[in-house]
């Protein structure tokens, strides 16, 4: 152990003057099995389901020093068995999650830049999204002056797919330009309050093959309020501006109500309304809301069929949903119905209006802490999708559409130093 500090200590360059540092070296592994029969989409006739079992390996190493921080984060994510076992490389190899330095100026402002994780409130717009093992993170650059009460984040990202010497196209599928602003104001022990502000400018090249950004506004407030017994949260969200020469009016709304019936056992009753198209409308008008980079796992439904890499530029959703939580020592479970149907009309080519129920998902999952830095979460859930569902997503809705997974998440701190 002592040669492994000495070996750490010198990785990290610190050959100059120790003084009033902090170093924290931690691991995840983290394998998750997966039973996928009409995961993300009905399962279309004749075909069957499939199992696969994923991994994330990360190594995390964190430094302080005075007014200085820094993070740098390693993984690899990999499907068991994407390469054979005398492979000479792997498939998706190591990749840099976050590397980003920041610096306090005073006690309330700091700046920092690097790659990073942009999460914020429940993070509908913003997340982390740390399901998917990639998860998510940026390359910006963020000022924030945090107090008590009060929190304020500007950040910023300019994108290009290489050191070029001329003007090209932005390839990569990701926003050529972003801003943003938070501010969050904790106004009682009870009541809190934040508002966003999200500019995000994707590159796309018009008729004349002139290469062109546009932008749109994603903004709105999300506030909570939490006493002893009761937890409820509302967002507004409004999207508008203009992305690929198209006008954009959008929009998402959404309330939470949660009560802690006992210490164990909460019971929380939500609905969420996601804007969309009818399938009939023919104006040129981007209507469907899109929760951009959002952790969208978390919300309507864990089968993922709204709004994880699918449901967009579609019909929306209206999703009405009761969370049912009990926890008891070592144990987590939850039980989460959804009633799902389309915000906005579906109509047959034929001219035939359908019903917009789209279907009820229920989600059952648990949580046992097993150890100090081992845990074990698994679920199931079922689909029971309809007629407008199999219009809207295709396969066979009379067919069995389940999905089931079991994950071990081993988290050890490895290394730790502080003078």
């Amino acid at each position: 152990m002592k040669k492994l500090k000495l070996i750490l200590i010198l990785i990290l360059g610190l050959s100059f003057e120790i003084q009033a540092q902090e170093l924290d070296v931690n691991l995840q592994i983290r394998p998750r099995f997966e039973y996928r029969n009409g995961y993300k989409t009905l399962l279309p006739e004749g075909q069957k389901g499939t199992s696969q079992i994923s991994q994330r390996s990360r190594l995390n190493i964190n430094f302080k020093q005075e007014d200085l921080i820094l993070k740098l984060t390693f993984q690899n994510t990999r499907t068991w068995g994407d390469v054979p076992t005398t492979a000479v490389a792997d498939k998706n190899g190591v990749a840099v999650f976050e590397a980003w330095a920041q610096y306090n100026f005073t006690e309330n402002w700091s700046a920092r830049m690097g790659r990073q994780v942009l999460s914020y409130d429940n993070q509908r717009i913003l997340g982390e999204m740390d399901w998917a093992q990639q998860a998510q993170s940026h390359d910006a650059l963020t000022i924030s002056f945090h107090n008590e009460t009060q929190k304020l984040d500007f950040g910023g990202a300019y994108n290009s797919n290489a050191e070029n010497v001329v003007q090209t196209p932005y390839t990569v599928a990701n926003y050529k330009a972003m801003q943003y602003a938070w501010y969050h104001n904790q106004f009682s022990e009870n009541l809190g309050a934040s508002f966003l502000f999200l500019n995000t400018g994707y590159e796309y090249a018009n008729a004349d093959a002139k290469l062109l950004v546009d932008y749109k506004q994603t903004f709105g407030p999300y506030v909570t309020y939490k006493t002893g017994k009761l937890d409820t949260s509302f967002w507004l969200y409004g999207q508008t501006g203009k992305s690929t020469d198209l006008q954009v009016s959008a929009w998402n709304i959404a309330a939470n109500l949660g009560y802690n019936v006992t210490e164990a056992f909460k019971a929380s009753l939500g609905y969420e309304f996601l804007s969309g198209k009818a399938t009939n409308d023919g104006s040129t008008v981007i209507k469907s809301f899109n929760p951009l980079f959002g952790t969208n796992h978390g919300f309507n439904g864990y089968m993922d069929y709204f709004y994880v890499g699918n449901h967009l530029n579609s019909v929306g959703l209206q999703d009405a949903f009761l969370k049912l939580n009990y926890n008891i020592n070592k144990w987590q479970f939850a039980l989460i119905p959804h009633v799902f149907l389309s915000a906005a009309d579906v109509v047959t080519p034929a001219n035939e209006k359908l019903d917009s129920y789209l279907g009820t998902e229920i989600d059952a999952t648990f949580g046992y802490n097993f150890k100090k830095d081992i845990t074990v979460t698994g679920g199931y859930s079922q689909m029971f999708g309809s007629k407008t569902m199999e219009f809207i997503k295709k396969g066979d809705a009379s067919h069995t559409n389940n999905w089931a997974w079991l994950m071990i998440s081993v988290n050890p701190r490895i290394f730790t130093y502080k003078k």
